[in-house]
């Protein structure tokens, strides 16, 4: 790699890309990483689903409330992410989400995240 690779963007000059009606983001990739704004209203789910990424969730504003683990386990947990707070999800562990408030979360996934890049993510159409 050399550095012709380097790239530098401004957000505001990224498209935000409409997922549903309540979801939208913006999507900054690099080889072997993916940095995602992701624009949740108040209500908004993010259906049931894992990946094989590892994924960080840094809200920048508002809250989230996770439900991480096999869905009806004993070991699932339940976790509000408030402003301020990160979250780390290993690889191909299920976990589902919903916006407390309307709220604007920035995450990192490794490896970057093929069905979001190809516009294969069908699961948030799921409920």
């Amino acid at each position: 790699m050399s550095v012709s690779a380097v790239r530098h963007e401004s957000w505001v000059d990224i498209p935000r890309e409409t997922v549903t009606d309540v979801i939208a983001r913006r999507l900054f990739t690099g080889q072997r990483m993916m940095l995602a704004q992701v624009y949740l209203d108040k209500g908004a789910i993010v259906p049931w689903h894992s990946h094989e990424n590892e994924q960080l969730t840094w809200v920048l504003e508002g809250a989230l409330r996770f439900w991480v683990g096999q869905e009806g386990s004993a070991d699932m947990k339940d976790v509000v992410v408030a402003a301020g707070d990160v979250l780390y999800i290993p690889s191909n562990v299920p976990h589902k989400a919903e916006a407390l408030e309307d709220t604007l979360d920035v995450d990192v996934f490794s490896p970057p995240r093929e069905d979001w890049l190809k516009h294969t993510d069908t699961y948030f159409q799921k409920r």
